[in-house]
């Protein structure tokens, strides 16, 4: 993408089911399962920049002893960090006590982060906050070890303040209005209720209280405590969780938004946002490794037992198609081919665009998400030049050797046009300058165009605000003198604000949202605005559920077209010689391209909670009384 947008977090949950000292002998060290958290947190970095966090729960320790290890970081390098400074501990722990370290059980007993629950989250924080207090994991602490709860999950809830005012009325005093403690304070009342319950029944039958501690460890209704605290959220997520006596859990939303992967063998049960991060840190094929059902939890009991249980069950299966386009590693072997799908998908609106004039026109794509998606163009534009050679052997096939050799010369001129020079620093603070420095962050192939004859065309995988466009790559492609510059993107439209994960919230911010503004003035249909503002607000007293997308009606006299053309008008610098076209993938070209991921409210407006179209209609509330807020 050649405008970085931030987006949902990852998590990654490792639950060892033997004890350190199996590890040792085999592994060669009581850090296995550490180090595979380190490495299924470093290969999913894509899903973090904002910090990180690491937690490791300890079983069966004595009382007095320390079960409960935290480190988080707000740092660019956090994983990094934290795992240098749990390492720290272990290397100095060998060297202060040589002969005790090699023992498993000594180094449980002594050494923080020597335990068998393990949990690592990556933070892209969305709500504009960077501190490590807004790391996860969080931590809701008691003197119980099952009431203790530490909760990480890559989520985005859109009825927060009614779910916060829910646990006012029971009583409670939250320290924060935001998603993260709401659904930890959630699912730790529900725990609680989940004690005192167990405790009641224990105590009647005569048990003394430390042996009901035991009992309670043991007879646990996880299911259930997540089903209570999670009836009424609307949003998108995945949250792993452990309470303090070890039982573990990651659970999905209904409608599938978020990803979830697991894998379960004798030794481990792995967890984490991503398929292909599983198969590469624990040699695991392909077939072997589960996608968390919508709406289940995968659940690990203390004694490691674990099954996919049924919480939240929907009929609406909507699984983010963003994933599929953006967000996850492209090494996916199904993303893989989607991603080459999105790219082959473009080609006719494209030879419509160079009107067909195939042999002058140079394809390219903007470093470097774009890859695939390109390689999959490139697929299709060999495919068509393959039939070009074909039409024209079977138009005469009395040619001479020379017109055979050049028929089959006919190819597409595929070249590297745009780099992004890494070495660039923003050492230039002053406004005067800011314009320069971004023009130098990108650069260019010199020698491929030809000035005045050829067309450009340049593959992205997403144009969401059109900035970068128009202050730097536009002006550096035409440099090369183009006939024509084709900006192509490999998804539709980006129309509406997402409140499921992704930092996509303020419609004004959204170059497809402008041109529709622009298009309403410029045929002078500003009574729209005015009737779509007058319905959102009116809308804006009911409950979610009665509310709709009323947001969709300006888009609706327009075309994907006439959009477009203005987008290009938007977003062409002034001194621009070459003339600019641009082309988006279609909603149809689209679900083709990744037919099990629907989930599409971004370019569609078809949200797939309630909530969704309160964001969206509040989002543009705030557009029109002029706040640059998120809409949740």
């Amino acid at each position: 993408m050649s405008e970085q947008i931030k987006h949902e977090c990852g998590i990654a949950l490792v639950r060892l089911k033997k004890d350190l000292s199996f590890y040792k002998e085999k592994y060669g060290s009581t850090r296995y399962g550490l180090n595979k958290l380190y490495l299924l947190m470093e290969k999913m970095r894509n899903r973090g920049q904002d910090g990180a966090g690491v937690v490791s729960i300890k079983l069966d320790v004595d009382p007095g002893e320390r079960y409960i290890s935290r480190e988080r970081s707000k740092s660019s390098n956090a994983t990094q960090e934290i795992f240098e400074r749990i390492n720290a501990k272990f290397v100095e722990a060998k060297r202060k006590n040589a002969n005790e370290y090699n023992d498993a059980q000594w180094q449980k007993k002594n050494l923080a982060f020597a335990g068998e629950v393990l949990m690592g989250h990556l933070r892209y924080g969305t709500f504009g906050k960077n501190s490590v207090e807004n790391c996860h994991p969080f931590l809701r602490q008691n003197n119980w070890m099952t009431r203790n709860l530490v909760v990480a999950g890559n989520f985005n809830l859109t009825n927060v303040e009614e779910l916060f005012d829910e646990l006012v009325a029971l009583g409670q005093h939250p320290k924060e209005k935001a998603d993260t403690v709401t659904v930890m304070e959630k699912i730790g009342h529900f725990l609680d209720r989940e004690n005192d319950r167990l405790f009641k029944v224990f105590k009647e039958k005569g048990l003394d209280n430390k042996t009901i501690s035991k009992e309670i460890a043991k007879s646990l209704n996880v299911a259930n405590v997540l089903k209570d605290a999670s009836k009424k959220w609307d949003g998108g997520y995945v949250i792993g969780g452990i309470m303090g006596h070890g039982d573990a859990f990651a659970l999905r939303d209904p409608n599938g938004i978020r990803p979830a992967f697991w894998f379960e063998n004798e030794e481990f049960v792995v967890v984490a946002s991503e398929r292909p991060v599983i198969q590469t840190v624990f040699n695991v094929p392909i077939e072997d490794i589960k996608e968390v059902k919508p709406g289940h939890a995968i659940i690990i009991k203390k004694d490691g037992d674990c099954n996919e249980v049924s919480i939240n069950p929907s009929n609406l299966i909507t699984k983010c198609s963003f994933e599929r386009i953006y967000f996850s590693r492209g090494n996916d072997a199904s993303i893989y081919q989607e991603r080459k799908r999105l790219g082959k998908a473009l080609l006719p609106k494209i030879l419509e665009a160079i009107d067909y004039e195939f042999e002058n026109t140079v394809f390219s794509y903007i470093p470097n998400t774009a890859e695939l998606a390109f390689s999959g163009l490139c697929d299709a534009l060999h495919e068509y030049a393959d039939q070009l050679k074909l039409n024209a052997l079977k138009a005469n096939t009395n040619q001479s050797d020379e017109a055979i050799q050049k028929i089959l010369k006919i190819h597409p001129r595929i070249d590297k046009i745009v780099l992004k020079d890494a070495k660039q620093r923003t050492f230039i603070t002053d406004d005067e300058h800011k314009n320069d420095l971004v023009n130098l962050v990108y650069d260019t192939t010199y020698g491929i165009v030809r000035p005045n004859i050829d067309n450009l065309v340049v593959l992205d995988d997403s144009i969401v605000r059109g900035t970068t466009l128009k202050q730097s790559i536009l002006r550096i492609l035409d440099r090369l003198k183009p006939k024509k510059i084709i900006v192509v993107s490999s998804c539709p439209q980006i129309r509406y604000p997402d409140c499921y994960g992704i930092d996509m919230s303020v419609l004004g911010r959204f170059v497809a949202f402008d041109a529709v503004i622009h298009l309403i003035k410029e045929r002078n249909m500003d009574e729209l605005l005015d009737e779509v503002y007058e319905t959102a607000k009116m809308q804006e007293a009911l409950p979610s559920d009665m509310q709709q997308n009323i947001v969709k009606k300006l888009f609706d006299p327009f075309t994907i077209d006439e959009i477009s053309n203005k987008i290009a008008d938007l977003i062409k610098p002034e001194d621009l010689n070459a003339e600019l076209i641009i082309i988006y993938q279609t909603i149809e070209g689209l679900h083709k391209a990744c037919p099990d991921h629907k989930g599409d409210w971004y370019f569609t407006g078809n949200y797939p909670t309630p909530g969704g179209n309160k964001v969206a209609n509040k989002a543009f509330i705030h557009y029109m009384e002029g706040k640059s807020v998120r809409a949740y």
